[in-house]
């Protein structure tokens, strides 16, 4: 498979390490009321269906990015392929 970078073009799999589901990166505030709950939600719980999928990759054996990969999980067809600060700014993280 053949992951095509923002900044520096097309790179094999085998330069990347899968996290999972890009959902991770919507951490829970650990300061409410249900902290709890919303933590084992975040940890635990995924919808495992097919068809397009965001996922996050980091790029460990090139310049270390993160990036957030929307896949077909039945075909493998990757359809974008976005930084994954980018991501996180365009939802109002600026951190």
């Amino acid at each position: 498979m053949i992951i095509n970078h923002p900044l520096l073009g097309p790179r094999d799999l085998s330069e990347f390490v899968y996290l999972g589901d890009a959902c991770l990166m919507n951490r829970p505030d650990w300061q409410a009321d249900d902290a709890l709950e919303q933590f084992i939600d975040y940890g635990y719980t995924r919808d495992n269906r097919a068809g397009l999928h965001r996922e996050l990759w980091y790029h460990e054996q090139g310049d270390r990015s993160w990036l957030v990969v929307t896949r077909n999980t039945v075909t493998h067809e990757i359809t974008q392929v976005e930084l994954a600060r980018d991501v996180a700014r365009a939802e109002g993280r600026s951190k």
